[in-house]
């Protein structure tokens, strides 16, 4: 998904103590937009052009399509509106926009099949060459250990716990460099996390799956829980900002936790439980 993952590199956030409480609007950042416009773009226009060969709502389904359409508007909510600018000000509001982006904005576009339809947007010969290519046994491979249960579970943790260690954390609220990559890290790890349940048939089974989505409850629920009861502050680098919006540092971090513990334990019980539902069908293990 080159374009879309490169939509989450945009200026970093940075609060000057002494402030007064900052005019929060939208961040139109032109290489956001431009990233963002061009997936929808295409698409569009890979949709289009298949459904005029198959049919209409044959070959990717038009609840798919609508969770693409889904998942791009939880981007911009996430990379374009008030709540990025927020978030630079906010612990508990850039975990919002970590938290769409993980749990709303990746499932979503997963669902959505963007790179099957992105590649019927292209001229025949090169969907002939594209189609050639992701066959080949060095990208077929690589794309199979990426999407590998075990594999995309240890990436999308690691990504998670690692930044939000206070000093990259921070790092982060002051390097647009870092900030991009803390991003593109997040959605590219939980793009790679929701293949395995939501993208194809599922090499676990459904009872794998139920593992693989409450093992992450648990240790997102754990780090989450770690922020709530903590009695020191990890990001000092927003005590100059909090108090312009009512908050102190603990409280604003304690927010923050909470939005990392219940939402996004809430998001997996919900995938699990789908996952309980088809084994108890005898479906089988396809999304």
């Amino acid at each position: 998904m080159p374009l879309v993952l490169l939509a989450p590199i945009a200026g970093a956030h940075a609060p000057e103590a002494g402030s007064p409480a900052p005019a929060i609007g939208w961040s139109p950042e032109p290489w956001v937009l431009a990233c963002l416009a061009t997936s929808l773009l295409l698409y569009l226009a890979g949709l289009l052009r298949l459904w005029r060969k198959a049919g209409a709502g044959r070959g990717v389904g038009k609840a798919r399509a609508a969770s693409f359409g889904a998942g791009w508007l939880a981007l911009v909510v996430a990379l374009v509106s008030p709540l990025d600018a927020l978030g630079g000000f906010l612990f508990s509001a850039h975990m919002v926009q970590h938290e769409v982006l993980m749990i709303v904005a990746a499932p979503l576009l997963v669902m959505g099949r963007p790179l099957a339809v992105w590649t019927w947007a292209l001229p025949a010969m090169w969907r002939s060459r594209t189609s050639g290519l992701v066959r080949l046994p060095a990208v077929a491979g690589t794309w199979n250990v990426l999407t590998y249960a075990p594999v995309a579970w240890a990436l999308h943790g690691l990504a998670l716990w690692v930044w939000h260690l206070p000093p990259l954390f921070e790092a982060a609220l002051r390097s647009p460099g870092v900030h991009s990559l803390q991003h593109t890290s997040f959605l590219v790890t939980a793009l790679l996390f929701w293949w395995p349940p939501l993208g194809g048939a599922s090499r676990a089974g459904h009872g794998g799956s139920m593992l693989y989505l409450f093992t992450t409850m648990v240790h997102t629920g754990a780090l989450g829980a770690l922020l709530t009861f903590s009695t020191v502050p990890w990001y000092p680098a927003y005590g100059a900002s909090t108090p312009a919006f009512g908050f102190d540092l603990l409280e604003d971090q304690r927010l923050g936790g909470l939005i990392m513990w219940v939402p996004a334990g809430l998001a997996y019980l919900a995938v699990a439980l789908a996952a309980a539902a088809r084994l108890l069908r005898g479906e089988p293990a396809r999304a």
